[in-house]
């Protein structure tokens, strides 16, 4: 199941990232996909707030490569953009991130596609103009078909894009 969008503001996309974070649950997997400066932090920022994250500025983890939270669930944002070669993600445990009972964001998830869990959530974004960028939501699974049915409701509830 596809669904595209486009924001027209940071802020939008981190509303919709929250939107979309309070709906997540133990074992979600996201994977963001896009250019750089396509909106992935943004979007991986709104997720941590809709998982409760307390911390007051989320950051992106890309010279860690991985960062925690404690939230409603834990949350495990994942930035692979340094990433050499596939040989590192077993240093920084990717696999037990992806299969544990938080939440894992992953970007640019394309840099480990062959390690990916089969079901998921992705995400595709882009460019489309200064502040706006355009968001394609794919559900991988039963689970995520029905999370992407519940955030398409909650985006109409709250108007968020319009």
């Amino acid at each position: 199941m596809m669904f595209s969008v486009i924001t027209t503001s940071p802020e939008q996309t981190e509303h919709l990232g929250e939107l979309l974070g309070a709906r997540l649950g133990r074992g979600d997997v996201v994977c963001l996909y896009g250019d750089l400066g396509a909106g992935k932090t943004s979007l991986a920022y709104g997720i941590a707030m809709g998982l409760e994250v307390k911390e007051q500025y989320i950051t992106s983890p890309t010279f860690t490569l991985v960062n925690e939270y404690e939230g409603r669930v834990p949350f495990y944002h994942i930035d692979l953009y340094r990433l050499k070669t596939p040989s590192e993600l077993e240093g920084i445990g990717f696999e037990e991130y992806i299969e544990s009972d938080g939440v894992t964001v992953i970007e640019w998830a394309d840099r480990a596609e062959d390690e990916l869990p089969e079901e998921r959530f992705s995400i595709y974004l882009s460019y489309v103009s200064e502040n706006s960028r355009e968001m394609g939501f794919l559900a991988e699974g039963e689970r995520y078909e029905k999370l992407l049915k519940g955030l398409k409701e909650d985006l109409g509830k709250n108007k968020v894009l319009t």
